[in-house]
């Protein structure tokens, strides 16, 4: 059963019947489930080669109360069937929010199908701080527990269940939680409740679920149930989409709408964007020589991005309520929030209108049902002649007026000054704008040497390996390094020098470097010819075309962002042939269809050998029956398998 940080949850539901209120599950037991009946669900291992562990009970219990306040109790019984999933379910973890939340571990056993235990309890337990990646620390009120589980082998069932109190609301009468029936596994027992006060209206969303679903209302709760049995494991498809038809989905949140988080968070931060003579002082000296108020913004996007540290402080309230500017400068550190303040703060100094904007960091905030656990990042947003600026200020290799890739055509939450809330969806970059280019310049000496120019540039979404590897002062030896990497890598023996490189910092510049080539291997004499090896990348997919035909028929809609992804990538090569010499053209490729296009050109005018592939790739969903369409366009891309050109010695 996987979650996410926002209490994405695996959906179940239990055979048994719905009682007249959610049951009360504590470490005495489950009153409505018998254990034994479950444990009798354990299947041969020999009929599911292909699973490691089965769900024999997949269950939940949620319970949210008007103010936002939450009870959820979870369950799950597993059969291991295999050595590797040994080490999946023997070390277990649990977090919770410490302070707003209580965690109670109902029990967690190892047990045989006939209900031997074999341990009652973890034989190590163990409570701390969540980890987090030291390049982005924070600082937060999660913890974990961790448990050793003794005796897990193939064959045993491990049970256990807990509970997760929402003891403070961040936001009153705020919650959300999400359920995935369809867990990727088999599940032989899948239930789900939900128990709200009768007068509340949760906003609950269900997807593809064709079971009946149980509801009852008595002693002033209104009860859910979804109840199923034997849901099958789903197999993986290459490049699936979501929405589907397929995967079983049950999300609650509570009956607020984006108006009231906005308002909420408006009210949060109203006093959090306060200059100081400090900072007005700073801001003088920043844009002391900006022309133009863009000008003005680019300075202030620039430093606040990249001379800030990702320190986050989400202690308690602070998860949300961004710290004023002036601690921000002072500390020289900060999150999303703080530093999207910071900037926010800045920029009204200067006359302009901007806002924060609240979002997913992944992208996947659902528009239809308002909650404020569905965001986890804030950017910020300026309103310009030529339209709405979104800059994100923890993107420090992002320039000013892009966003990330992830971020792109999401769903965002835009908060007014007086707590108004605006619902946008925030712009993507068409592939043209994602583009990644490398180009070969040069001339091939009569031994099959090449002695030209390599240059590389890019942008958009695929300018972040250039930016990232260029992104600090590199001393003389180390440019001597990565010149002799580059050169070796596009030929062998080659010898690199004159890089000419960017700096990866500088938002406002090209990413684009180049370097001189010598003595690359590109021909090698065979007979009356030579033969000419292509540097440049192979766009053979027949690997994609083997693993979408392994699934078909196909069952989930394929997502075309995902085959190729929305970029634009040429590669180039430009050779000027020795007098006298001609190349035998492979034939030109120009398949196109909704998945992306690609082109492959051939072309020798005089001395002038020219070769370039181009690959788009497209947007969208495409409904799961053309799949045989994306498999034929794959296998048309691959006709173009050139690797060598024999080079004809006509004189």
């Amino acid at each position: 059963m996987g979650r996410s940080l926002l209490g994405v949850l695996v959906l179940g539901a239990a055979a048994a019947g719905l009682p007249a209120q959610a049951p009360h599950i504590t470490p005495a037991g489950d009153p409505s489930i018998r254990s034994d009946t479950i444990y009798r669900l354990a299947v041969a291992p020999a009929d599911y080669p292909d699973q490691g562990y089965v769900y024999l009970l997949d269950d939940g219990v949620l319970r949210f109360e008007t103010d936002g306040r939450s009870s959820r109790t979870y369950r799950q019984v597993v059969q291991i069937l295999t050595q590797d999933a040994v080490d999946d379910w023997a070390e277990q973890s649990f977090s919770y929010t410490a302070g707003r939340e209580r965690l109670t571990i109902n029990w967690i056993k190892v047990i045989k199908p006939d209900g031997t235990v074999i341990s009652a309890q973890p034989s190590h337990e163990q409570e701390s701080l969540a980890p987090v990646a030291m390049e982005a620390p924070v600082y937060s009120d999660a913890k974990v527990r961790r448990v050793t589980l003794a005796g897990v082998a193939p064959g045993t069932l491990v049970d256990y269940s807990y509970t997760i109190e929402r003891l403070q609301p961040t936001m009153p009468g705020e919650f959300y939680s999400g359920w995935r029936v369809t867990t990727g596994r088999l599940t032989r027992r899948s239930r789900l409740i939900v128990d709200v006060p009768a007068t509340m209206h949760p906003r609950i969303k269900v997807e593809n679920w064709h079971w009946p679903t149980r509801v009852t209302d008595t002693k002033g709760r209104h009860v859910m149930e979804w109840a199923t049995r034997d849901v099958p494991k789903i197999e993986a498809e290459p490049f699936a989409a979501y929405p589907n038809t397929v995967s079983v989905h049950i999300n609650v949140a509570g009956p607020i709408d984006w108006s009231e988080i906005a308002r909420w968070y408006a009210d949060l931060s109203k006093d959090r964007f306060v200059l100081t003579p400090e900072l007005d002082q700073r801001l003088g000296g920043l844009v002391a020589e900006a022309r133009t108020l863009d000008d003005s913004l680019r300075a202030l996007h620039r430093w606040v991005a990249q001379d800030f540290r990702y320190v986050s402080i989400s202690l308690g309230i602070g998860g949300y309520q961004p710290r004023l500017p002036a601690a921000v400068l002072e500390a020289k550190y900060g999150d999303c929030k703080d530093k999207a303040t910071l900037f926010i703060a800045l920029a009204r100094r200067l006359g302009v209108t901007a806002y924060p904007v609240l979002l997913s960091s992944s992208g996947g905030a659902d528009s239809t049902l308002p909650a404020l656990a569905q965001f986890d990042h804030m950017i910020a947003a300026v309103d310009r002649p030529g339209g709405r600026v979104y800059s994100d200020l923890t993107a420090e290799l992002t320039p000013y007026g892009e966003l990330p890739f992830a971020e792109q055509g999401s769903f965002a939450l835009v908060v007014h000054a007086d707590g108004a809330a605006e619902k946008v969806v925030l712009p993507a970059a068409p592939p043209s704008a994602n583009r990644s280019e490398t180009r070969l310049v040069g001339e091939l000496a009569l031994d099959g040497t090449f002695s030209g120019h390599f240059i590389e540039a890019s942008t958009g979404a695929q300018q972040y390996g250039l930016r990232g590897a260029f992104s600090r002062n590199l001393s003389s030896t180390e440019q001597q390094r990565l010149t002799r990497a580059i050169a070796s890598e596009l030929f062998q023996g080659a010898v690199g020098d004159s890089l000419q490189a960017f700096n990866g910092r500088d938002l406002a510049a090209a990413p684009r470097i180049s370097l001189l080539l010598h003595g690359a291997r590109l021909a090698t004499r065979s007979g009356q010819t030579d033969i000419l090896t292509l540097p440049l990348r192979s766009y053979v997919l027949l690997d994609l075309v083997a693993k979408v035909q392994e699934h078909l028929p196909r069952r989930f809609p394929i997502d075309v962002g995902d085959v190729v992804g929305p970029v634009t990538t040429v590669a180039e090569l430009e050779v000027t042939l020795p007098e006298g010499w001609k190349a035998q053209l492979p034939a030109n490729v120009a398949p196109t269809s909704e998945f992306g296009s690609y082109t492959a050109e051939y072309a020798q005018t005089g001395r002038v050998l020219h070769v370039v592939r181009r690959m788009t790739g497209h947007k969208g969903t495409a409904p799961p029956d053309h799949a045989q369409a994306l498999i034929d366009w794959l296998k048309a891309v691959s006709t173009d398998d050139v690797r060598y050109i024999v080079l004809e010695h006509v004189n």
